[in-house]
């Protein structure tokens, strides 16, 4: 089985051939950073006409790449949500539209299913059941995994994503948008123990999270202190080890509820190297074993679409001509395979 994914829920567009034989064909994956950086954020309209306009291209060279046509194919699968409504609707059209033109069954797919199955792209993949950790800029969340399709929400932010409070603390310190990664790249420069960010609700039992309380300690610290580099990149580590130290707790009390030693992580805040350390080590001392996608498919992608479309295709799940897409998508109200 092969099956073309196609990835717009926000500001990336991402196209991919996934073969169930020989994995990933061919992927391409565009990214609208320029186009919204004026705007220090995503502007929805904006990246709604750039999916537009990059997404039939990017479907033509993963085709080409791959030396395969439309009849090569076994399905199209797109983001149905959750992510942007105008966004989600260009793929959604444009991937229903091409499967009814090359009358191909069209599978709509979870964005948050998504990165949860991106590790299975992997050679080294987790069997079931795990402990997945969903974290990006827009989720964060703890997830049992039975089954693809047999996910148990363990606990969710009830505030900020950790990436959302990444870039808002990134903007505080002046850094460029998008500034999490660019804040990640300057904590590397930061003295360790100058500053202490609280661990927000790791002190009560639970597993759901809180960020916007360090993005305002933040900006308490940031407005008290000086504005030298160096007091920049002492706030930006004091701030990174507070969110990985408070993911790294939760995780843990995860997998001690739950009485299971593999973890998963994925999302774009996954790629953090001072994360994926931290969760080595937490997986180890419980004689466990930590899995993730590498660097490129942590971030929205079209192959993690495509393999998650794949698996829902087989086991029947298929959209009529009245596709629709769906902004909130609970994760756990998905169907077993």
């Amino acid at each position: 089985m092969r099956i073309l994914g196609i990835e717009t829920s926000c500001d990336e567009t991402g196209i991919a051939i996934y073969d169930e034989e020989q994995g990933i064909m061919s992927h391409r994956l565009y990214s609208q950073i320029a186009v919204h950086a004026d705007y220090g954020g995503v502007v929805p309209e904006l990246a709604s006409r750039d999916h537009v306009r990059k997404t039939i291209p990017l479907i033509k060279e993963v085709l080409a790449e791959a030396n395969l046509t439309p009849e090569d194919l076994d399905g199209v699968a797109y983001t149905a949500g959750p992510g942007l409504v105008g966004a989600l609707l260009v793929g959604c059209s444009i991937g229903r539209s091409l499967a009814y033109g090359w009358n191909l069954p069209a599978v709509p797919v979870h964005h948050m299913e998504g990165h949860l199955l991106a590790p299975m792209l992997e050679d080294d993949v987790p069997e079931f059941p795990f402990v997945a950790l969903l974290v990006s800029g827009g989720h964060t969340m703890l997830v049992r995994v039975d089954g693809i399709g047999k996910y148990e929400l363990l606990g969710e932010s009830v505030d900020d994503a950790a990436g959302e409070a990444f870039d808002k603390t990134a903007k505080l310190l002046g850094l460029d948008y998008p500034g999490g990664p660019v804040l990640s790249k300057m904590a590397e420069n930061g003295t360790p123990k100058r500053f202490r960010f609280p661990r927000p609700m790791t002190d009560r039992p639970g597993l759901d999270f809180s960020f916007s309380g360090l993005k305002t300690f933040a900006a308490n610290t940031i407005a008290k202190e000086d504005s030298s580099d160096q007091t920049k990149a002492d706030i930006a580590y004091a701030f990174q080890e507070a969110v990985v130290d408070t993911l790294a707790i939760k995780c843990r009390r995860a997998l001690e509820q739950c009485e299971l030693k593999r973890l998963v992580i994925a999302g774009g805040v996954s790629a953090n190297r001072s994360l994926r350390e931290k969760l080595d080590k937490v997986t180890q001392k419980l004689g466990g074993q930590v899995y993730y996608p590498r660097p490129e498919f942590c971030t929205d992608n079209g192959a993690m679409i495509a393999y998650a479309g794949m698996q829902r295709l087989k086991s029947g799940v298929s959209a009529d001509l009245t596709f629709k897409a769906t902004p909130r998508w609970p994760l756990d109200t998905l169907d077993a395979c």
